[in-house]
């Protein structure tokens, strides 16, 4: 099972749904929360397209005002900009999830961003349901290993996810989980019991985002001219 995934509904990945999840079937994966920034649209053409044997979960990556929360088993997408408790409240209100984005990356949107990052995080560890404690696009592993001490520190399970951006990152970090799956109570009881499987994604797959934003960006100045990436 792999938590984070983009695709080319995301302003910085260029992989159609339907690949992505013809690539997460072929490699093993039976899950797959399709995670795009600010969208749900690529998780329902992925859903539509998965072949059997594979689930997807409909999910978002969503920048709040504090830092990037991922939503999941969601129906309809959470706005941007919300504080980070009004974000994890409409994720809640809709029967999701609220999970913790590479929290401690200070490259991307994390809770830890600004002069009270740390008092914040631990002011929202309440409203949270998982955590990233592997996150294969993090460069630094420390920062995946003080994901995980704060989790445990707070009580809260961990999830090793691939974030792909790409094709190539589909499944590259993912979470071994044992019993059906079919909704989000189910992945709640069953995370905690979960094992990791984790390796990182390449420096050269991860320079390829650059690239991709700038792409879709002239591809579709419409869809993401006020995404936030």
């Amino acid at each position: 099972m792999d938590l984070h995934c983009h695709t080319s509904w995301s302003p910085d990945s260029l992989s159609p749904p339907e690949a992505v999840a013809r690539v997460a079937a072929e490699r093993g994966l039976t899950h797959l929360a399709i995670t795009d920034h600010g969208r749900i649209e690529g998780a329902l053409a992925a859903r539509e397209a998965a072949p059997d044997g594979l689930t997807i979960i409909v999910g978002e990556e969503i920048r709040s005002r504090e830092g990037d929360l991922i939503g999941l088993f969601i129906e309809r997408p959470i706005p941007a900009g919300l504080s980070a408790a009004e974000t994890a409240a409409a994720v809640h209100e809709q029967g999701g999830l609220v999970g913790l984005a590479h929290p401690f990356d200070r490259f991307r949107g994390s809770l830890l961003a600004g002069r009270d990052g740390p008092a914040l995080l631990d002011a929202f560890a309440p409203l949270l349901d998982y955590v990233e404690t592997f996150n294969a696009r993090v460069p630094l592993g420390r920062a995946n290993d003080r994901a995980a001490e704060w989790a445990a520190r707070h009580g809260l399970p961990g999830a090793a996810v691939s974030d792909a951006h790409s094709l190539l990152e589909v499944g590259v970090a993912y979470l071994i989980l044992g019993g059906p799956i079919g909704d989000a109570s189910a992945l709640k009881a069953a995370l905690p019991s979960g094992s990791m499987v984790t390796s990182h994604a390449s420096f050269a797959v991860r320079a390829i985002t650059p690239l991709a934003r700038l792409i879709q960006r002239l591809r579709h100045p419409e869809r993401f001219r006020s995404e936030a990436s």
